[in-house]
């Protein structure tokens, strides 16, 4: 018998049929990349809110050892009046820094002295993850802050969250003189709010939210007198609904594609949604106007 030793001949892919696996796999891609990034950006949203739960938690301890939170921001002037623009600016996040495992940077702190003494080198400028927001890719670790000439005054850490100052104007505290600026959130001028003055209820008010770097940097370290927007780097405003296009650098927003993180006096963490009531999202900003929402 004689053997056929027969060769299978194999056909290759011709290039219209490359071109229409090519393109699937790009269809396909196409199809699951905002999937991916929905995925991501709600993991950082999630982390964003860790943040501020990890902020309620501190300022709840803080608020168990002192029976009050800290202030909005500390000022006196040189005969130790309080004056909005005064010294020496420590912010309420200063004050939280033993409450978020930062005790050996808060015990670097001399609070009597100016955010701008020599002795705060290093200090001010200290940069915490705890404090930046992962979406905002934008936060630099730190900044150059400017007096409103614009000569350069120090350099300051970042920060994407402020407290809350209420419905009212940080403006009104520029000028004011050798007097306390009051408004009607939780944190302001030398506030010593307890949560039994916050009778709109816990759960009905603001205590610390978001800010992204659209319009300029915050900071945790204080108001530095005689810099730029110096207070509202440190309390923001209910002023505009988060994420508002016509808001400004003293409101609250993020780049975040829903709204802006808050956390509430209880403790609780949450994301607010631009479309929501203004009248609502004031009424929340508020601590005791009787306005729950």
């Amino acid at each position: 018998m004689l053997s056929c030793h027969c060769r299978q001949i194999r056909r290759a892919f011709t290039l219209v049929e490359l071109l229409v696996v090519i393109a699937i796999i790009g269809l396909l891609i196409a199809l699951l990349m905002p999937a991916v990034q929905a995925a991501r950006e709600a993991a950082r949203r999630t982390a964003c809110q860790n943040n501020l739960h990890q902020f309620g938690i501190a300022l709840h301890l803080h608020h168990d050892i002192y029976n009050v939170l800290p202030h909005g921001w500390t000022a006196f002037d040189a005969s130790g009046v309080p004056n909005p623009e005064g010294e020496p600016g420590w912010s309420w996040a200063s004050r939280m820094l033993p409450f978020v495992e930062q005790s050996p940077l808060a015990n670097r702190i001399n609070y009597s002295l100016p955010i701008t003494d020599p002795v705060h080198n290093g200090i001010r400028d200290f940069e915490m993850k705890l404090f930046h927001c992962p979406t905002d890719v934008a936060t630099h670790p730190r900044f150059t802050l400017s007096d409103d000439a614009g000569n350069p005054l120090t350099v300051l850490a970042t920060s994407n969250y402020v407290g809350v100052f209420g419905s009212m104007e940080i403006e009104m505290c520029e000028g004011l003189g050798s007097q306390q600026c009051v408004s009607d959130g939780v944190f302001f001028h030398n506030s010593e709010v307890t949560f039994g003055s916050i009778i709109d209820g816990l759960s009905n008010t603001l205590l610390v939210g978001e800010r992204s770097s659209l319009h300029g940097f915050s900071t945790w370290v204080g108001a530095v007198s005689g810099g730029e927007e110096a207070m509202a780097r440190v309390v923001g405003t209910a002023d505009h609904l988060p994420n508002d296009p016509g808001g400004h650098f003293d409101d609250f927003g993020s780049f975040h594609t829903n709204g802006a993180n808050f956390v509430l006096c209880d403790g609780s963490a949450r994301l607010f949604n631009p479309t929501m009531s203004h009248a609502s999202y004031q009424a929340m900003a508020t601590r005791a106007q009787r306005d729950v929402p």
